[in-house]
């Protein structure tokens, strides 16, 4: 299979695209979401032994959702540029050790995003956090100890990795 046509079908805060796809002798119709690259971070406080998570609206299920500090990557910033300047811009840290967990696809059957995700340590707060007056956020730090983080619930893939990550490198 291979792509034989696209054209820009939407282009708002998001891209989406219709594409024709080459399949053997059928020509398939598709349509791929394109939300850029995106960035997150389960952030452990290493003075307050305690992972910090954020709570905030979700456009997709409609409701708060706690999940990882997390972000887009704005123009040519390396994602670790990225994931530091939201970890400040969420929760007011400045980041003092960050280690790639993994790069992911998280809906490759329809959308082109792809999701850096990182372990970041922090000791020293020097900002409000609470997210960007200018994109309208209104993000709430969450604080769990590592037994609560392991019992909690989360419902958002790349927070259930990066919890299952750190559970494995803790055992």
């Amino acid at each position: 299979m291979r792509i034989i046509d696209q054209k820009l079908a939407y282009d708002g805060h998001y891209k989406l695209r219709q594409l024709q796809l080459q399949d053997g002798k059928d020509v398939l119709k598709r349509e791929r979401f394109e939300p850029g690259t995106a960035v997150a971070a389960l952030v452990f406080n290493t003075k307050a032994q305690q992972y910090i998570l954020t709570r905030q609206y979700r456009i997709g299920p409609e409701r708060e959702l706690v999940e990882l500090a997390a972000g887009m990557v704005d123009g040519t910033e390396e994602p670790e540029e990225a994931i530091r300047r939201e970890i400040q811009e969420e929760l007011g840290f400045e980041v003092d050790y960050l280690e790639q967990i993994v790069r992911l696809l998280p809906s490759p059957g329809t959308s082109a995003e792809v999701i850096t995700v990182f372990y970041a340590e922090v000791s020293k707060q020097t900002g409000e956090g609470g997210g960007l007056a200018s994109e309208h956020e209104k993000i709430e730090a969450m604080h769990y100890r590592a037994e609560e983080l392991w019992k909690a619930s989360f419902e958002d893939a790349k927070t259930l990795v990066a919890v299952q990550w750190a559970q494995l490198r803790t055992k």
